[in-house]
C-alpha cells in the first residue's frame, strides 16, 4: 500500500520502519533456505562455503552432488550413458528408488485423504449437524497432537493388526496427517459457497449427488485442490511416522536424508534439499493462484 501524500513525518518514519522490519523478519525466516541452496553446488564434499565460492570462482562450484543422487546405489555407475545407464538408476539408485517409494505414497495418501477431507467437510458444513464442534476438534486433531505420540500410537496399533511395515500402512498413516489440512481448506472454501445454488438445482429435477458433481463440486474445486497440495506436502515431507512404522527397506526422501545425517554426511543431502525447496515453492505458489480463482469464483474479489 502506498503512503498517501498527505502523511505526517511520524507517519512517514513509521511506513518505513514497518518496511524495515519487515524485510528483516522475512530475510530471518528463508535464511537457511538461502544457505542450503548455493551450498549444494560446492566442489568440496563440505557443509560450509570455501574460499573458491567465497571469491565467486567457477572452479568452486559443481553439480557433482545433484549427479550423486542419480549414482548412489547403482551397479555400474561408471558406465557409458546410454539407456542401460539410465535403466540402472531406476532399478538401484537409492535416491531414485526413495523419491519413487515418496511419488507413490504421496500420491495415494492424498487421494485418500482428499476423498475422505472432502466429504467431512461436506458434513461439518451443514448446519444441522450435531456435534460439529467436538467433530472438527477430533478429526483436525492429527495436525495439533504432537507426531511423535501420533507415530508411536499408530505403531502399536499396526503391530497388533499386521499393518506396520507394509505399504498400506504407510498410505493409511500419512492420509491421516493429510486429512486435516483438506478439512479446513474445503470447510473454508465452503464458507462462502451459495447453498441456493443446490435448492435451484434440486428444483430442476437434480438429486443431490448430480447436484454436488455438477454445482457444488466445481465451485469447490480450488479448495479442494489446495488441500490436496498440502496433504500431498504432508506426506512427501514426513519422517518420523515412517521411522516408526515403515519396514528397513521401505526408504522415503526424508527417511534416505535422515539416515544419511547419521550414517554418513554427504552435501548429496543438500542436493535433495534444494530439490525439495524448488517443488515445496511451486506447489505453494499453485495454491496461491487456486486461492486467487476461488475468490473470483465466489466473487470476493474482483476478476
Amino acid at each position: 500500500m502506498a503512503l498517501p501524500i498527505y502523511a505526517s513525518p511520524l507517519e512517514r518514519i513509521w511506513h518505513w520502519t514497518y518496511r524495515i522490519l519487515c524485510a528483516l523478519i522475512f530475510l530471518f525466516l528463508i535464511a537457511p533456505i538461502l544457505v542450503i541452496i548455493p551450498l549444494s553446488f560446492n566442489v568440496e564434499p563440505y557443509f560450509t562455503f570455501t574460499a573458491r565460492m567465497l571469491a565467486l570462482d567457477p572452479e568452486g562450484y559443481s553439480l557433482r552432488w545433484y549427479d550423486r543422487l542419480l549414482t548412489f546405489g547403482m551397479q555400474n555407475p561408471n558406465a557409458p550413458r546410454d539407456a542401460a545407464w539410465w535403466a540402472d538408476v531406476w532399478r538401484n539408485a537409492t535416491w531414485v528408488n526413495a523419491a519413487k517409494n515418496s511419488l507413490i505414497i504421496g500420491f495415494f495418501s492424498t487421494l485418500l485423504a482428499t476423498v475422505l477431507g472432502t466429504v467431512a467437510a461436506l458434513g461439518l458444513a451443514r448446519p444441522e449437524m450435531p456435534w460439529r464442534k467436538p467433530i472438527m476438534a477430533i478429526l483436525i486433531s492429527p495436525m495439533i497432537v504432537p507426531i511423535i505420540i501420533t507415530a508411536t500410537g499408530l505403531f502399536f496399533f499396526y503391530s497388533a493388526t499386521g499393518l506396520a511395515g507394509t505399504y498400506a500402512g504407510i498410505i493409511l498413516a500419512h492420509a491421516t496427517l493429510g486429512i486435516p489440512f483438506v478439512i479446513i481448506t474445503v470447510t473454508a472454501t465452503l464458507m462462502g459457497f451459495d447453498h441456493s445454488l443446490l435448492r435451484a438445482a434440486a428444483s430442476l429435477g437434480a438429486g443431490p449427488v448430480r447436484a454436488f458433481f455438477k454445482v457444488q463440486l466445481p465451485l469447490i474445486t480450488p479448495g479442494v485442490v489446495s488441500g490436496a497440495l498440502f496433504a500431498f506436502v504432508t506426506s512427501f515431507d514426513e519422517v518420523i511416522v515412517v521411522l516408526f512404522v515403515a519396514a528397513h527397506d521401505q526408504q522415503t526422501i526424508p527417511r534416505q536424508m535422515w539416515n544419511g545425517i547419521r550414517e554418513q554426511i554427504s552435501p548429496s543431502i543438500l542436493a535433495v534439499a534444494t530439490i525439495l525447496v524448488v517443488i515445496s515453492v511451486a506447489l505453494l505458489a499453485t495454491v496461491e493462484l487456486l486461492r486467487r480463482r476461488s475468490e473470483r469464483l465466489r466473487g470476493v474479489t474482483p476478476a
